[in-house]
């Protein structure tokens, strides 16, 4: 069954962090928003999140006298992130992931998932599963084109499996060929010895389990004397001597039957001692034949020595067991079956090869055509989302085809590029060129817009399998309005709101009118305490909201006007 769970941040703490003594923080679904006065820690607590997705750590995180820096949280397990856990050796808990990382203050640092001891690596692996964290001081080069290239891919509904099973046919079938053509000089060098060794195993025509008959036979033939000497005294101390069992035990029965005619519960001993007659009689016959068959044969005692100095040293040398060496020959005749049809195998595994080649081109270039068409709409509605928050930009999407066999993958062969010019009669250029961590922030909300909002679904499913693209995780933006206002603020608590409908969404902000459409808003206070500053995170209640979107609206004064005013935005956003 599908896992349609959304990933989920619950929690998150910091401890000894910056100016951050101890926070926690107890998130929701939809919308977070993150509020304060400037240098009260806002970012400090996206850049904590941002350490737990595999950031890089510095020894200047750890609160000064504190000899570490420990940043902890926890997401709604998945059953991707559970997956990745399995496959680096980490128990989940199939409910919640436990991320900890711990930085000292010589530099070093612990990680630990579930808690269970983990690597900086595993948090990188995981990252793209449960967090996407756009601190204002990053660029946008976590954003490769590879990210670029999956978020058109989910904009267009593609289901590229198609793709991705032909990139693996012809990948087969490349590897077969190469190593049968790079192994044909050193198979052709053990021909004579592939020969030799069919021809002495063959020779020797071996019978299953027929060495451990031979050992038997040769014990017999080696000891016939005490064999036939120890039979016939057996036959005649049951049978033939004059004191024999046999007689003992007739002339027993003539005393029992003649007991039994006068008294009847010595009828069954009658029966009882007729049975243990037939059983000595029965022996006794056995044991004369066997004596009988007995024969000292020298010559075949000789004969089955040699036979088993034959097996014994094939076994040392292909086997511990007749059936192992057996085996070994049957592989040996097979490899010179393959060397006699090496010609033929070639040519078929060309031929393969061929058809793999253009079933794979042809379902790369439709893979293109439908990327070229998704592209051009994304460009278009990603343009106008970018353009609502208080920018003037051009965008575009581009899409080349790398038809040269090395750049061919199991995604296609497209290089999915995002390119934007954010003032007028500048050229387009890669994202990660741009200057603003708010611009940077924006143009990453108005994609993420584009698509959770304007999945097209032109792209028909090219079979039952879904692609997984973009997991619904959760979405951090640090500082989003840096530089706007008025009505382009109200676009961007919106675009927000709308987004936070199908994931998760954190944001740190400054401004009211997006304050006013959080779900769950985070009040960060810095405060002083025994000579040393202090950061905490409060949840506010319906009262406490409307007084800080209030001192956001009017300053460091609240005013009744600005309570008022707050109360009708948050009523409005509503």
């Amino acid at each position: 069954m599908e896992d349609n769970r959304q990933t989920m941040l619950v929690e998150l703490r910091a401890e000894n962090y910056a100016v951050i003594d101890h926070a926690i923080a107890v998130f929701g679904p939809g919308l977070n928003l993150l509020t304060g006065e400037t240098g009260a820690g806002k970012s400090i607590l996206v850049d904590a999140l941002a350490l737990l997705m595999g950031g890089k750590a510095s020894a200047e995180v750890v609160r000064h006298g504190a000899d570490r820096a420990v940043v902890s949280c926890v997401f709604e397990a998945t059953a991707a992130a559970d997956a990745i856990l399995e496959e680096n050796g980490i128990d989940s808990t199939g409910t919640e992931i436990i991320l900890r990382r711990e930085i000292l203050v010589n530099g070093k640092g612990r990680v630990f998932v579930n808690n269970q001891p983990a690597t900086v690596t595993v948090l990188r692996l995981l990252a793209p599963e449960l967090a996407l964290v756009h601190a204002q001081s990053e660029t946008l080069s976590s954003f490769d084109q590879a990210q670029q290239r999956i978020l058109l891919d989910r904009f267009a509904s593609m289901e590229n499996y198609q793709v991705i099973d032909a990139y693996h046919h012809w990948q087969t079938a490349s590897r077969k060929l190469a190593e049968l053509e790079q192994g044909e000089q050193d198979r052709l060098r053990m021909v004579d010895l592939w020969t030799y060794q069919r021809k002495e195993i063959e020779q020797a025509q071996l019978l299953p389990g027929e060495d451990q008959d031979l050992e038997n036979e040769k014990r017999v033939l080696a000891n016939a004397e005490k064999l036939y000497a120890a039979a016939l005294g057996a036959f005649d101390q049951l049978y033939e001597g004059a004191n024999s069992a046999e007689s003992s035990l007739r002339a027993a029965l003539r005393n029992l039957e003649e007991l039994a005619r006068y008294d009847g519960k010595f009828t069954d001993a009658v029966q009882q001692l007729t049975s243990a007659r037939a059983i000595v009689d029965d022996l006794s016959d056995t044991l004369r034949d066997y004596a009988q068959d007995i024969q000292a044969s020298p010559e075949r005692l000789v004969e089955i020595e040699d036979r088993l100095v034959i097996i014994d040293r094939l076994k040392r040398k292909y086997g511990h067991t007749i059936a192992e060496v057996i085996a070994f020959g049957e592989d040996v005749a097979a490899k010179l079956a393959e060397i006699d049809d090496r010609e033929e195998i070639l040519k078929r595994l060309r031929t393969e090869l061929v058809d793999a080649r253009a079933l794979y081109v042809s379902e790369a270039q439709s893979l293109s055509a439908a990327r070229l068409n998704a592209a051009a709409k994304l460009a278009k509605l990603a343009e106008k989302q970018i353009n609502d928050l208080a920018m003037k930009v051009r965008f575009e999407v581009t899409v080349t085809p790398q038809q040269s066999e090395s750049a061919w993958a199991a995604h296609g062969w497209d290089a999915v590029e995002y390119r934007i010019a954010t003032n007028p009669g500048e050229p387009l250029k890669p994202l990660h060129e741009i200057a603003s961590g708010g611009e940077m922030s924006r143009v990453m909300l108005a994609l993420k817009v584009s698509v959770e909002t304007g999945i097209t679904g032109d792209s028909k499913p090219r079979n039952s399998r879904p692609e997984r693209a973009v997991a619904p995780r959760t979405l951090v933006f640090d500082e989003i309005d840096i530089g706007i206002g008025g009505r382009a603020a109200e676009a961007v608590g919106q675009k927000l709101k709308t987004l936070s409908r199908a994931q998760q969404v954190l944001c740190v902000t400054h401004l009211p009118q997006i304050a006013a459409f959080a779900d769950q808003h985070f009040l960060i206070e810095k405060r002083e305490d025994h000579g040393r500053t202090k950061t905490q995170v409060r949840l506010l209640d319906d009262r406490t909201r409307i007084e800080e979107v209030a001192r956001m609206l009017s300053g460091a004064v609240v005013t009744e006007a600005s309570q008022q005013h707050a109360s009708q935005m948050i009523a409005a956003s509503r």
